[in-house]
């Protein structure tokens, strides 16, 4: 999971976000699903690719799409996008008594 997000805001850091814009992460918690999104005012949409075994970059998503139960890209209201990854949880998780960060 945390390579997952890794990946998500570092790829809105150095391809997403234009300079002087904000990067939101926003985490949401079901009883059976964590869901996690990565918010930028960019608008270039990031694929899969299929780097060579000497690229040094390229691997993120192919990353985020073995670990996660699903991940995907949706439009936000205004400038951007959202990127976002689902992670299905073991056992039903209380979500009345959020434990503080």
């Amino acid at each position: 999971m945390t390579l997952c997000v890794s990946e998500l805001v570092a790829n809105a850091v150095r391809h997403g976000s234009p300079a002087g814009h904000l990067i939101l992460v926003r985490v949401i918690v079901n009883e059976m699903l964590l869901r996690i999104e990565v918010h930028d005012a960019g608008e270039s949409r990031p694929r899969l690719q299929s780097p060579a075994d000497d690229d040094l970059s390229g691997r993120g998503l192919l990353l985020v799409d073995a670990l996660a139960d699903d991940w995907g890209i949706t439009p936000r209201n205004g400038l951007g996008k959202v990127i976002w990854v689902e992670f299905k949880l073991p056992a039903p998780v209380s979500v009345r008594n959020p434990v503080p960060c």
